[in-house]
């Protein structure tokens, strides 16, 4: 009896060491003193639920042969998603585990993340252990560490963020510039007939001439009369002033000839320092680089001259090359096309599409809030302008809105196979990305969406799926949406976020939760009974989401909040 009594104490006493040596071998349990949860309860940033373990081995707990598996276990509903495990070895054991001393115990971390599926939000955080000692297995039942997931920042939304429309060309008023020259001889004034009948000029005539008898053109003349940058400047003046004159007189001429009756500006330019200048720099001769010095060295004209004629060599071929170019009178026709007003444009869609260019039509789409009559202009644009991306990228857009995402894929697909390099179609293949949780895609075709109108919206939307929120409130900046205001909430920046979300234009359900969460970490009980119940107002649903939302915790035992809610 004595030795079977020493035997029971013995086996006490080993007890508050990590196995018994008898035939349980069974691992003393731990409780939750042990470990603390951050955070907790658990927040999703991204798509993960990532959580940090820090636990304790007491002293003498860890056998020195021992062998424990952790492994991190979230549970909900029916289900489970296992972690990532941590093995830890005693001071006997062999091995590349973390290894935990008998007698001071030690100290741990364990960080695992699980991908976020919204039943989450109502789940318990178990560790699970698996022990050894030699061949000897010892299994406790899961501790419960934390409860739940704070899953806000899933309120982050793909389909609500704008697509982007690609831009029409339409110009109300198309400036043109239609120029001749008519050149002179050295030291002479009067106009050639070999100048005069140059095709060039009849093209200008011509040109004018259907500018001004087109109501929708409005022109103006220009005369612009020069000497080349020889010679004395008395000379010069006099020699650019007849050109002018001359010009002037010819153009007077030829006007009343057609009928036409308009504006014409003259001047003249004694010497034509800086066509000089313009041409030496486009040309391929020898030492231009010091011509061009001695403009730079020499503001006044003689001093000029003298310099360049100095330089002999190169003075020959200026004489023969530049200077010839400069004796001459610019003639230019300043012209205005004046488009459609937006009623003629709109009367032409509705009787006579086939009168109006593809930027009209596209032009057309921005004149009317009917998203039908949108519809139906990118739709003829797809059918008679099919080579060009717009129509399919914008046709596009309103499948994606409309929630059709499979037909909005297929027209950008179809955008992408005419113009693969547009910006819009990339940012917009990237949000179906993005809905797809094929973040890597996403983050290449945002990558070549530089330009594409609503960039800094979608860039938003992605940083905070990968939980940058930081970024993602920069790249909002003072875009209104929801997803501008949770991205403002989600850095903590409560004011922006609330001045965000009540600035939004046509609030929903989320809009309000939204303001609801705000309000129940700003401690504001009042605006947090007002938002949810516009929620649930808009919809329905939203009750049971509060209820489950640990957001509202603090306020489970509060009557007038339940009663809301039920």
């Amino acid at each position: 009896m004595k030795k079977k009594s020493f035997y029971l104490s013995l086996m006490l006493a080993l007890g508050v060491a990590f196995f018994g040596t008898s035939c349980s071998s069974k691992l003393k349990p731990l409780n939750q003193n042990n470990f603390n949860v951050t955070p907790s309860p658990m927040e999703t940033v991204g798509n993960q639920v990532p959580v940090t373990i820090n636990g304790t081995f007491p002293e003498k707990w860890f056998h020195k042969n021992g062998i424990v598996t952790i492994t991190p276990i979230l549970k909900y509903g029916d289900q489970e998603l296992a972690g990532t495990p941590y093995s830890f070895q005693g001071e006997n054991i062999s091995g590349n585990r973390t290894t935990i001393s008998n007698s001071r115990g030690g100290n741990f971390t364990m960080s695992s993340s699980f991908p976020y599926q919204p039943e989450m939000i109502s789940s318990e955080l178990f560790l699970r252990f698996n022990g050894r000692i030699k061949n000897k297995q010892s299994l406790l039942p899961d501790l419960k560490v934390a409860d739940g997931v704070i899953a806000t920042s899933a309120l982050a939304d793909v389909r609500s963020t704008t697509p982007s429309v690609a831009p029409d060309g339409f110009q109300r008023i198309i400036k043109e510039a239609q120029e001749a020259s008519i050149m002179f001889v050295i030291q002479q004034a009067n106009l050639r007939q070999s100048e005069l009948s140059k095709r060039d000029l009849a093209d200008w005539k011509q040109r004018v001439e259907e500018a001004f008898n087109d109501p929708r053109q409005n022109i103006n003349l220009e005369v612009s009369a020069y000497a080349s940058p020889d010679g004395g400047l008395t000379l010069n003046e006099k020699l650019a002033a007849q050109r002018e004159k001359n010009t002037s007189g010819y153009l007077e001429e030829e006007l009343k000839k057609r009928n036409i009756d308009t504006d014409v500006y003259a001047r003249y330019t004694a010497e034509d320092w800086e066509g000089f200048r313009q041409l030496v720099s486009a040309s391929d001769l020898q030492d231009k680089e010091l011509i061009l010095r001695v403009l730079e060295m020499y503001p006044d004209s003689e001093t000029r001259e003298r310099e360049i004629k100095n330089i002999s060599y190169v003075f020959e071929d200026l004489a023969t090359t530049i200077l010839p170019q400069l004796r001459r009178s610019r003639i230019v026709a300043n012209i205005e096309i004046v488009g459609k007003s937006d009623e003629e444009i709109m009367t032409a869609w509705n009787n006579t599409p086939k009168e109006l260019s593809v930027e009209e039509l596209l032009y057309a789409s921005s004149l009317t809030d009917d998203e039908k009559v949108k519809e139906r202009i990118y739709q003829y644009v797809t059918a008679n302008f099919s080579n060009d991306y717009r129509g399919w990228n914008n046709i596009g857009t309103m499948f994606y809105k409309q929630g059709d995402y499979a037909k909005a894929a297929q027209a950008f697909n179809r955008a992408a196979q005419v113009n693969p390099s547009a910006a819009e179609v990339n940012m917009n293949k990237a949000l179906l990305a993005l809905m797809e949780n094929k973040h890597d895609e996403a983050n290449e075709l945002l990558g070549r969406s530089a330009g594409a109108s609503g960039l800094d919206e979608a860039m938003g939307v992605y940083s905070m799926l990968q939980g940058n929120y930081n970024q993602a409130a920069d790249a909002y900046g003072n875009t209104v949406s929801n997803n501008a205001g949770l991205a403002h909430l989600l850095v903590r920046d409560y004011n922006k976020a609330k001045q965000t979300l009540e600035a939004v234009e046509q609030p929903d359900a989320t809009t309000a939760y939204l303001l609801a969460i705000i309000a129940s970490r700003t401690n504001n009980f009042n605006e947090v009974v007002s938002n949810l119940r516009s929620a649930i107002g808009r919809d329905r649903t939203i009750a049971q989401k509060a209820l489950k939302d640990l957001e509202f915790a603090k306020y489970l035992t509060n009557q007038e909040f339940l009663s809301l809610l039920n």
